[in-house]
Order: structure tokens, then sequence, then C-alpha cells
């Protein structure tokens, strides 16, 4: 049984946001095109006139309600897989990446499910501690921590900082005040290359994170941490990229980083108890797609943990993950609505009242969707066609050489699933184009989350001449 939570307010100097009407349930359905509809949330529904349901709510009804753009989150999807890592991963501290997407509403959601929570600025933690989340179950990142991130760091209480870089070290050590600890995690690179994209990939040396095990850049910083006695070191961290389809990778980076916990112990004379192992787990965007089987991930680094520890005769530390996009980017749907059709030579755009504003993953290493056409059936052939935004840019594209309705027309709907993570995060006001808002989905009714960034907003920054 799961709490219903309230919408959140949000304070705002424009004009007060009048209530949303609550959006009609939809009966369910019995059953749904397994191929059709395979990566969206499990609630997805078929239901009448090309129609479909999330969470038992009719993205139609929700459209005409709530304005496009706009996202649907389904928070029975959240907690379930939330739920399938807490069974995956026994006795190891699963904690949220709070960059794939943060809210009030979703903070309350991991929370409740018993997974703490990563950070990579003042910004998120200060949201979290004041929306209650306990600052000793978050862990702080940043490549590149201002004076101000730390020291919010340590004003708020995060649990644990993950030490990035050797400036960090004494800068960080200095806010301290007199007599008080703070516990810190240094960010290693094992060396292995994984992730669909070079972006995304952050576990080998040509990037900006972490301190190098090959250079002995992170033996290094191990040596002056142990030297700062107000920092404890409790342990390594190691993040090795994103999108990664398989779990050799992280078997390899474990194994490449238990050596570096033995030689700790061999050089200071130490065992540290900690070892967080990033995320970076794959979802599938579209049918047919791989994503990473969470049970056997589990299972396998457990395992591989236990052996690579007695093999260099150390204890087993306590293990943290932290996946983002697997608990919250199937569980979110976009709704855009059609604003033309052109055809230019044997090219087809559709464009839609979003784009790159909401979201920039496209331009910004090439990820693809499925979009769909929702709220009416069509017998038209299918023809190949981009779905493009609405903003001066060629590269504002949602979904290039996608299956779309040869009849596709404006005022059409269309729904681009796996829309949870990534998007309103990474989102701008480019053209002074306001951010969507999120509607959380669950047991056929519908709440606002986050408002609609109105033009109000946006001019409001503008403060002179």
């Amino acid at each position: 049984m799961t709490t219903s939570l309230p919408g959140v307010a949000v304070r705002a100097s424009a004009r007060p946001v009048p209530p949303v009407p609550p959006v009609p349930a939809v009966p369910p359905v019995p059953a749904k095109s397994s191929a059709a509809l395979s990566v969206w949330p499990a609630s997805a529904r078929l239901v009448s006139h090309g129609d479909v349901a999330v969470g038992g709510v009719s993205l139609v009804e929700a459209a005409e309600r709530f304005g496009t753009p706009v996202y649907l989150l389904d928070e029975d999807e959240v907690r379930e897989r939330c739920r399938t890592y807490v069974r995956a991963f026994p006795d190891t501290e699963v904690v949220y990446a709070a960059k794939a997407f943060l809210c009030r509403a979703l903070l309350h959601w991991v929370q409740e499910e018993g997974l703490g929570l990563d950070v990579c600025s003042a910004g998120e933690l200060e949201l979290a501690v004041t929306t209650g989340f306990p600052p000793e179950r978050i862990v702080f990142h940043g490549n590149a921590k201002s004076p101000d991130d730390l020291s919010a760091a340590l004003r708020l209480g995060a649990g644990r900082i993950v030490i990035d870089s050797a400036w960090e070290i004494a800068r960080l050590a200095a806010l301290i005040p007199p007599g008080a600890r703070q516990r810190v995690l240094v960010r290693v690179v094992p060396g292995v290359s994984a992730g669909s994209h070079a972006a995304i990939r952050t576990g080998t040396d040509d990037q900006k994170f972490g301190l190098s095990i090959t250079d002995g850049s992170a033996q290094h910083a191990v040596a002056r941490i142990l030297e700062q006695p107000r920092l404890e070191l409790a342990g390594l961290h190691c993040h090795i990229g994103s999108q990664i389809t398989t779990v050799k990778p992280y078997l390899t980076a474990l194994r490449r980083v238990v050596g570096l916990l033995a030689q700790i112990r061999q050089q200071h004379g130490i065992v540290l108890p900690e070892l967080d192992l990033g995320g970076g787990h794959a979802v599938a965007y579209r049918p047919g797609e791989t994503a990473l089987d969470i049970p056997s991930l589990g299972a396998r680094i457990r395992r591989e943990l236990a052996t690579s520890c007695a093999a260099a005769d150390l204890p087993v530390p306590r293990l943290t993950i932290e996946p983002g996009r697997a608990l919250v980017g199937p569980a979110g749907v976009a709704l855009y609505r059609v604003l033309a059709v052109k055809r230019t030579g044997d090219r087809v755009f559709v464009a839609v009242d979003g784009g790159m504003s909401d979201n920039p993953r496209p331009a910004l290493y090439g990820v693809r969707y499925a979009p769909r056409l929702i709220g009416r059936r069509s017998t038209a052939a299918p023809v190949t066609a981009t779905v493009v935004g609405r903003h001066c840019e060629a590269g504002d594209v949602l979904a290039a050489d996608v299956a779309m309705p040869g009849d596709v027309r404006p005022g059409d709907l269309v729904a681009v699933p796996v829309a949870g993570a990534y998007h309103l995060s990474m989102a701008s006001s480019y053209n002074a184009v306001g951010r969507p808002p999120v509607v959380a989905v669950h047991d056929g009714g519908a709440r606002l989350l986050v408002r609609r960034e109105s033009l109000a907003d946006i001019n409001s920054r503008d403060v002179g001449l």
C-alpha cells in the first residue's frame, strides 16, 4: 500500500496558480499489446479511440487538462523499480541519483521505499534537506565543487562527500570546524570503458571525473586525506558510465577497486569499510533494445565482491549503488501537440510544441525514442518521419526516422515513453519557452507536482536595462 502525497506548492513571483481539475480515471483494460507498449510503464494500457492510459489516467484527458507539453510520472512504476533494487541488492545501500530528475514528491517516494540520495550541487542538496530527506543518507558528488557547495554540504550535514580532485582535499578540510570530522569517499577511475556514447563514459582516464588508479593519482589522494585529521576516509567510489547493458564492465571495475583497497591496507594499515559502485544501468528506450538485468547484476556483483575480497584477505565492505535513470526513466511519458507537418522532398517533418528546451538528449548524444500517435485510430500507411521541436536550431530533433501514420496532422497528440530521466533536469528556457509541468499519475488519479514555467517566471529574472 502506498501513501497518496499532496501536490507540492511552488512559490512564484507570478500570479497564483489556479487549482487543476482532476483527471477522470480510465477503467482498467485487461490486456495490452506487449509489442506496442513494451517500453512503457507497466500500467500502460491501450484504450478506446487510440488512446493510452498510464496509471489509470487517459493521456488524452491529461493533455486536455494540463496542456502540452506535459510530463507524466507513474508513481507506482517508480516505487516498484525502487523495490526491484532493494530486492536485488540486500545488505546494500541503494541511493537514488537525483541528477536524473528531482522534485519534492519524488524525494518522498524514494525515501519511503528505503533509498538514500545522491546529489551533485548545493541546490539539489538543499531541496532534499528542506523536504525532510535525512541528510546523513545523502552522498554529495561533483567534479568541480565550489566553496559554496562544500560549505552547504557541511552546513546541511551531508553524510558523505565524494572527493573528485586533489584540490578538494585541503579546501574541504579548511572549512570543517575544529573538533568536527567529515566522512569522505575518493572517486577513483578504474580504466574501464563502458556506456553507449563517448559523452557518458566516465570510467577511463580521458574524461573529467575522478582520480586515476593507473597513474597513481588515486593513491596519492588517499595518502593526503589520511593526513587530514578533520577528514574521515570511509571508502572508495567508482562510476564507469551510463546506459551500460552488460554486467561484465562492473565486475572488471570491481576487481580493480578491490585491488586498490588491498593496496591501501598494505601501505597504510587501514581497511576501508565502504565501496560505492555508482550506477549507469541501461534502460530500453525503444522496443527490442536491451535493458540491464538488475536481479542478475545484483547477484553477480555481490558474488564477485565476496570472491575478490576473499582472495585479497579483506573483509567485504558495505556496498552502495546509485541508480538514477533506471528508477525514473521508464516511469515517465512526455506528451506533445503537433503544430505542423512538412513534406520536403522525400522527408516528412512532424513539428511539435516542445523540443530541445525540454529534452536536449537527442541533440547532446543522439538518443533515439519511439514516439506514438495517440487519441485517434489511423488506418493510413505508416511513413518514415522525423519528429522535431519548435526551436530555431536544425539540431532540435526529438526522434529521427521513426514510423508515424501517413495522415499525421496538426492537432494530433504524440506521446514519447521513457521520458522520466534527464529531460526536465537538463531543460532550459531557450527561445523564452517555459519548461513543461510534471504530473504524477497513480491509481486513476493525477496531481500536479511541478507547475508549468510561465513567461512571467522567465521575465521576472530580467531586473534591469
